[in-house]
């Protein structure tokens, strides 16, 4: 009768040890059951929780070959987990990381790619000796040069909390509150000291935060850019500018002249604030970035990367980690090593915007860049004409659609680089990209997963082999990883 007992949905899984990361915030883990039909199914755990672990589970789903679950409490600790000295709120969901060791954070990280790339062995015999060693961020704390507060409220009874005005980011699993702190571990001192100084000015005005449900009252989202290089500042604030339209007691542009007038004021004790801007945001998503006023300064603040420079504005689209940019970036061009005096370099997905202008000053005779967000390339203009960079031209379209006109205008390209967003490439982009017959193809992936997934069809179907395969870590304290692969023509 013992044989005959089941999981239902909803039981409790005692003590269960984690095993590893699989991809984004998926664990194994494999149970141990009296029940022949469920000993060693394995459990997908979709949760946050630090390897070697063991914890309580909740099933919540039950499929023929595994389980789903999501954590109940721990029961004890990883001893890869330690106090970090850094972490002074553990609530936050942006670095969960932050109390791994560093060291074990690669470890983890260069284990979840070969663990997504495990599908495709088939065709790599020798797939452990195609991964070079993981590159560490050059930069292990303070290191994002963009961060985005938010305004809102925690209310929960669960909690036992009524707080109405808060600042920082919202609780993890939960979009409707926000928490309320006054530091983060992954900008640096002098961004935090702005953030505080900004939310206690904020406070004193007796302006309503800003409700998503009811879409209405006032403070919306506080955005500070920092370069690493360069050493720029750009401030944004964003508001609701229709609160006031039915308040005849408040004088909208007295306390607007009031909050630009203390912005203003932190540019004498922070010299490196070289831009202002007010986004008068109503807009009903939860989106910092409308309709913008600049109050202060210049419209762009500026970067500087390898050899290059780069003129940042509130709408641009920038790698987070300055330093780990500039490593990703010599990496890339480190791995296209050719004789290119007469190369074509052909770049798919260049929101980027920055991996094809390192090649076109580099050595490329020509550089074609592809990406169907058009608000993207009026920067990407300015900053090639910047750098002096005449041997670029820009295409505004789908990437799958612009391959195949490329190619029914028998045009070639010597250099393939792919940088895709998470959902990685269109099956019709993939399918264009095996008639190129180009010599090498580069393709640099935030996502494990479909990275796998695309590689397996390029060696299924084209004629390549893949050289050498690289892990990044753009992002520690965070489960994302970089990964640049090298694909070269048998």
């Amino acid at each position: 009768m013992e044989n005959q007992i089941g999981i239902k949905k909803w039981d409790i899984l005692e003590n269960i040890f984690v095993e590893k990361l699989i991809f984004w915030w998926k664990w194994l883990a494999v149970l141990e059951h009296i029940n022949p039909d469920y000993n060693w199914r394995k459990i997908i755990i979709n949760w946050w929780v630090v390897p070697e672990s063991i914890v309580n589970l909740k099933v919540t789903k039950k499929k023929n070959s595994f389980l789903e679950a999501q954590i109940v409490d721990v029961i004890k600790k990883s001893p890869f987990e330690e106090e970090n000295k850094e972490n002074k709120y553990w609530e936050c969901w942006g670095c969960k990381w932050v109390n791994i060791k560093y060291e074990k954070q690669l470890e983890i990280k260069e284990n979840q790619v070969k663990e997504a790339l495990h599908n495709i062995t088939r065709n790599l015999k020798n797939l452990d000796e195609l991964f070079l060693e993981i590159e560490a961020s050059p930069t292990i704390n303070w290191y994002r040069n963009k961060v985005e507060f938010s305004y809102w409220k925690y209310i929960s009874r669960t909690h036992n909390k009524e707080e109405h005005f808060n600042v920082w980011f919202h609780k993890q699993w939960e979009f409707s509150k926000i928490q309320d702190f006054d530091w983060c571990v992954l900008i640096d001192e002098i961004q935090n000291e702005i953030f505080r100084e900004i939310k206690k000015f904020s406070k004193t005005l007796w302006l309503p935060v800003y409700d998503q449900f009811d879409q209405k009252w006032f403070f919306r989202h506080i955005l500070i850019r920092r370069t690493h290089f360069a050493d720029e500042i750009m401030l944004l604030l964003s508001f609701n500018p229709n609160y006031f339209e039915d308040k005849v007691n408040l004088d909208k542009t007295e306390k607007l002249d009031l909050i630009k007038d203390f912005l203003i004021s932190l540019t004498k004790k922070y010299s490196q604030i070289k831009s202002i801007y007010f986004s008068h945001n109503v807009n009903k998503a939860d989106t910092c970035i409308w309709d913008l006023e600049l109050i202060f300064g210049k419209k762009t603040i500026k970067e500087n990367l390898m050899w290059l420079s780069f003129n940042i504005s509130p709408t641009s689209f920038f790698q987070t980690n300055s330093t780990g940019a500039q490593k990703l970036y010599e990496l890339v061009l480190d791995f296209a090593k050719w004789d290119f005096s007469d190369f074509t370099v052909l770049d798919l997905y260049w929101w980027t915007g920055t991996i094809w202008m390192i090649f076109a000053k580099a050595w490329a005779k020509k550089v074609i860049s592809v990406e169907m967000v058009k608000s993207s390339s009026k920067d990407w203009e300015t900053n090639a004409k910047l750098n002096n960079l005449e041997n670029i031209s820009f295409e505004n379209s789908k990437v799958e659609d612009f391959l195949e006109k490329y190619l029914k205008d028998w045009k070639k390209a010597d250099l393939l680089i792919i940088d895709p967003a998470r959902a990685g490439m269109h099956p019709k982009a993939l399918e264009n990209i095996l008639n190129f017959n180009t010599k090498q193809i580069i393709y640099v992936s935030c996502n494990p997963s479909t990275l796998a997934r695309d590689l397996e069809y390029i060696l299924q179907n084209g004629e390549y082999k893949i050289e050498k395969i690289k892990a990044m870590d753009m992002f520690p304290h965070t489960h994302h990883i970089e990964t640049i692969v090298s694909l070269k023509k048998k």
